[in-house]
């Protein structure tokens, strides 16, 4: 049977992908920064591009669900229904990893994180690339995640064979991550495949406690996703507007507190989730590129994809603790 032909950016896309190259590629969640998963020396490159440390681990993309069964040594009950329900999709599955993958994809530790994105240009790229493709986002390590190419090129530039412009991001946020190797599954990060979902397909989930030291999955660092510019999560009360002089205010569906702010991102003005979750990334691109004293982020309902949203939210204000090291990029390092 005949392949399906292929546009010419991405049969030139799969190419760099076989030869070792780093290929920026839009997902459904975020963009990913991707290299051949088999190649130890393509996902090297990951690393250097991005800053990452080497004890995080990477996520290894599929186009195929038949395709896990050479990058996982079992592929459980659990694992199986969740494939068949939500892959493609927003839920990445931890499980026991098979020698075929290298150790700098998943840190050393004996497991792998594997998804299947739900976007037809990651998936073509994938089949015609014909390997398993190991992706972060495509971001600087810590920073704001990239929901455009605009935001790919602002962080990464020259770092990267090529970037494949696939509009924005429908999700918006990145994938949900379950690890299916201990006795109950373990949540190891909340993301765009709700956990309320989750739990009616496979009953009780566990959520893990985020350890620094030792990251199981990617995302799971106290402090990450962060703008250069200070974020605050409000609570019930309005900041002093005495406090700063150019402030950003970020919220669901209106204002809810007075803030003596300069720019004002609303993320869904219907208070839809799904809407808010697609738009959070790049509504804190535009206010991080204000050059503003501080961005104050009202909370959001912890409900569905509220969860995510949180968790980004508290994970990019955690960066600016006294005891956070702040992750910093420069456009020409």
């Amino acid at each position: 049977m005949n392949k399906r032909p292929i546009s010419p950016a991405l049969e030139t896309a799969a190419d760099r992908l076989r030869r070792g190259g780093l290929v920026a590629f839009p997902t459904e969640t975020v963009y990913g920064l991707g290299a051949n998963a088999l190649d130890s020396r393509a996902v090297a490159g990951i690393f250097e591009a991005k800053g990452r440390p080497r004890f995080d681990p990477l996520i290894v993309h599929v186009a195929d669900p038949a395709a896990v069964r050479g990058i996982v040594t079992k592929c459980n009950r659990k694992a199986t229904q969740l494939i068949d329900r939500f892959w493609p999709g927003p839920l990445t599955l931890v499980l026991p990893k098979s020698e075929i993958i290298p150790d700098i994809v998943t840190s050393g530790l004996p497991t792998v994180a594997v998804r299947m994105p739900d976007h037809p240009m990651a998936l073509e790229l994938i089949r015609a690339a014909g390997v398993p493709v190991a992706a972060p986002s495509a971001n600087r390590f810590g920073c704001l995640s990239p929901t455009t190419p605009a935001h790919v090129r602002e962080q990464l530039g020259d770092r990267i064979d090529l970037i494949l412009d696939g509009g924005a991001c429908a999700v918006g946020v990145e994938s949900t991550i379950l690890d299916l190797t201990e006795t109950s599954p373990v949540l190891l990060r909340p993301g765009g495949t709700p956990i309320e979902a989750i739990v009616p397909i496979i009953g009780r989930v566990t959520m893990a406690h985020e350890r620094s030291d030792r990251p199981r999955a990617p995302g799971q660092l106290s402090s990450h996703y962060a703008p250069r510019t200070r974020l605050m999560i409000l609570s019930d009360e309005a900041p002093d507007p005495a406090a700063c002089h150019r402030a950003g205010h970020l919220c669901l569906r209106s204002p809810q507190l007075d803030v003596p702010a300069t720019r004002i991102e609303v993320l869904s003005r219907s208070g839809d989730l799904r809407e808010a979750a697609a738009n959070l990334f790049s509504a804190l691109h535009r206010l991080d590129n204000l050059g503003l004293d501080i961005i104050y982020a009202e909370q959001m309902p912890e409900a569905g994809l509220g969860k995510a949203i949180m968790n980004r939210l508290r994970k990019a204000s955690a960066a600016f603790s006294s005891t956070a090291k702040r992750p910093r990029f420069h456009d020409n390092p």
